[in-house]
């Protein structure tokens, strides 16, 4: 199956992990010997209710039942995306009520910049440096790391970027700014968290200058962080919101949700101002409805706190710097970039699943299924400090 794989099936790296996979179930991936693995990574943080969830696949076998994609999105009413898309709405802040589902958190970004470009008639865009917003064109124009960006340019025009927490950057949005675009927790730069009142300045300097603020939930959301969205953490309400990953519970999807008046300046002048074949997919939006009901009427996001006080006891190691992040979106600080990519290596020997942060070497993701269970978090957690022990 390897030389299929590499042969047939385009990479995205020189030396991907390889693994086959058999089947998956809860807190663990189970390879083509039937061994099982400890995941804490959940599909880079896709899988927030873990691996075959009975709600969620029931959710998908039933609208499988009834019918799949019928027509282009925005035609026809379909239960399970009006469904989705209300439930939504009533749980945001009441200037988030009309919501654009897409195919990926990256569609949702470039939804996001299209609908702030057309409502404000500006075309300047400020994003962070080392922030990751997603690699079609526009997504990779917002990107602040060069080094990912430079093979592909020329990019979208007329794009700034400042730091993530620097206030004094703040001084860059001006009226002629279409929009400002962050992550609410920098995700690839390695789980930074806005500080110091960094996310309410943002907002009082785009109300100051009628900017846009988008933020980028496509990592913190769906309850990894405690609540439900990472912005509630926080003073700031976003212009536009833009959702992806987890709220598919497995399956692919993006969203981006603004008021319904900005909303609508994407249905005329002109006309089809953002289409998509199959956002909002039945199935999908199925399988999203019932993670986003299993998370919201349950204590998931209550105990992601508790297990995070459980993982930050556990994980105490002279070759461990420090942990950031929130909730289940934590990243191990190592000491030196090979000794992160040690950790990881040796953790899959080992029956664990670990995985890398995009723009910071020395980070260990992890962010394990919003279900996992206290063992299944000490199993893990042994795991890695047995190796730890055994690299000093």
């Amino acid at each position: 199956m390897i030389s299929d794989f590499l042969k047939y099936q385009a990479q995205t790296s020189p030396d991907p992990l390889g693994m086959e996979i058999s089947h998956a179930l809860g807190s663990y991936i189970y390879d083509s010997n039937n061994i099982p693995y400890v995941d804490f990574v959940a599909g880079v943080s896709a899988c927030p209710l873990g691996h075959n969830h009975p709600k969620v696949t029931t959710a998908i076998k039933t609208q499988l039942d009834r019918y799949m994609h019928v027509m282009v999105y925005g035609e026809y009413i379909l239960k399970p995306a009006v469904d989705l898309s209300k439930l939504l709405a009533e749980n945001l802040p009441d200037n988030l009520e009309k919501t654009y589902l897409t195919n990926s958190g990256t569609e949702a970004i470039e939804g996001a910049i299209k609908l702030a470009k057309r409502a404000t008639g500006r075309s300047e865009l400020i994003a962070a440096h080392k922030a990751y917003h997603g690699n079609t064109m526009g997504a990779m124009s917002v990107m602040g790391f060069e080094e990912r960006k430079q093979a592909f340019r020329p990019l979208i025009p007329d794009v700034r970027f400042i730091e993530f927490n620097d206030k004094k950057d703040l001084e860059h949005i001006t009226k002629n700014t279409a929009c400002i675009i962050l992550e609410t927790i920098q995700g690839g730069a390695g789980f930074i968290e806005p500080k110091d009142g960094y996310l309410e300045a943002v907002r009082y300097r785009c109300n100051q200058t009628g900017t846009l603020l988008i933020l980028d939930e496509i990592q913190p959301g769906m309850g990894r962080t405690g609540k439900l969205f990472g912005f509630e953490h926080y003073a700031c309400i976003p212009d536009i919101l833009v959702m992806g990953k987890g709220l598919g519970g497995g399956m692919p999807i993006g969203a981006f949700t603004a008021s319904g008046e900005l909303m609508d300046t994407l249905q005329d002048h002109p006309k089809l101002g953002h289409i998509t074949t199959f956002g909002g997919h039945p199935v999908i939006a199925a399988s999203a409805l019932a993670t986003l009901q299993e998370i919201l009427g349950s204590d998931l996001m209550q105990k992601a706190l508790e297990k995070e006080a459980l993982i930050r006891k556990i994980l105490v190691h002279p070759l461990i710097e420090e942990i950031r992040g929130v909730g289940l979106m934590l990243a191990l600080i190592m000491s030196s970039k090979d000794l992160a990519n040690t950790l990881i290596l040796e953790a899959q020997k080992h029956r664990l699943i670990l995985f890398w942060l995009l723009f910071e070497p020395r980070a260990v993701r992890i962010t394990p299924p919003l279900t996992i269970s206290n063992q299944e978090i000490l199993e893990g957690c042994h795991i890695i400090i047995d190796i730890l022990n055994r690299i000093k």
